[in-house]
């Protein structure tokens, strides 16, 4: 398993998500989306919605993990390969939060456009230290959601369990809000997502320090984490602030309702931009690097 997803990491490091091919067929996460969605439609409304939400669930992990089990079971690793690759995102990651700092150094408009294809907060009143602080929160929340996580359960699980983790993860991102329409309907799909996201966060925390520019405690990326609404978001979001002494979260607006949340890394510095971006992508491919390695190591030892 650790050679297949060696591969499938250098692969999709290479291509990324190349426009010819998504332009013509839907992308499977595009495919998850529609089904999380059409079960959004038929299933939350009415009463006992917390129990048609697990329902939901149940369901879309039954058919990710057959699904998985299938494509796993043709001959070869060539199959397995191409549909770990296709669901890593670290290319298409730094591709986007790259996109920003370059948009950046245009105008703040241009900015505020290129993070609003990233983030879901509101960006009209955005200044250039809220973009840049979007776009690195996004790059290290995403490295985790996006590649850690992914690759960990590939390896546990082969790709029956990278195809639960990323139906459950698409599945939190669409109806796992605290909103009146998805509170209760969302709410095993967020709290599955919590639990399968708790190990590949700290992970991620983990290899940023591993190699940050700049030499950071542990323990000051323990009590930043605690800071953040997210019991996952935080970790790698900390190590990241602390990895280039800025300052990351803080207030922010969505659909019109500004929300005082903490800053982490208070006292790192909040004047930022692109060149600070920029850090956060390289920090990105070093991370990436790091875990490439351990995957190298792991693929020595157990081939």
């Amino acid at each position: 398993m650790s050679t297949a997803l060696l591969a499938a990491a250098l692969l999709d490091a290479a291509f990324g998500e190349p426009r010819w091919l998504w332009s013509r067929a839907p992308h499977p996460a595009v495919l998850m989306g529609r089904a999380v969605g059409a079960l959004d439609t038929r299933l939350n409304k009415g009463a006992a919605r917390k129990a048609k939400g697990i329902a939901a669930l149940i369901l879309l992990l039954a058919a990710a993990l057959l699904i998985g089990a299938l494509l796993a079971a043709l001959p070869g690793k060539l199959a397995e390969i191409l549909t770990a690759a296709i669901l890593l995102a670290q290319r298409s990651l730094s591709d986007h939060v790259k996109a920003v700092a370059q948009a950046l150094r245009l105008s703040t408009a241009e900015g505020r456009r290129a993070v609003a294809r990233i983030v879901g907060r509101d960006t009209a009143g955005m200044d250039d230290p809220a973009i840049a602080r979007a776009a690195i929160e996004s790059a290290a929340e995403n490295l985790s959601d996006g590649v850690t996580a992914p690759a960990f359960w590939f390896l546990i699980g082969g790709l029956p369990g990278l195809f639960a983790y990323k139906v459950v993860n698409t599945a939190d991102s669409m109806i796992g809000y605290r909103t009146p329409r998805h509170e209760a309907f969302g709410w095993a799909a967020a709290r599955f997502d919590d639990a399968l996201n708790w190990i590949p966060a700290r992970l991620t925390a983990l290899a940023i320090k591993a190699v940050a520019p700049r030499p950071i405690r542990w323990s000051d990326i323990t009590a930043d984490a605690r800071l953040h609404r997210s019991p996952n978001a935080g970790w790698p979001e900390a190590a990241m602030a602390h990895a280039l002494n800025i300052s990351l979260a803080g207030p922010r607006s969505y659909e019109g309702q500004l929300t005082d949340f903490p800053f982490v890394h208070p006292e790192g510095r909040k004047s930022i931009g692109p060149a600070q971006i920029d850090s956060a992508v390289t920090l990105l491919w070093r991370a990436w690097g790091a875990g490439l390695a351990i995957v190298f190591a792991i693929t020595l030892l157990w081939p």
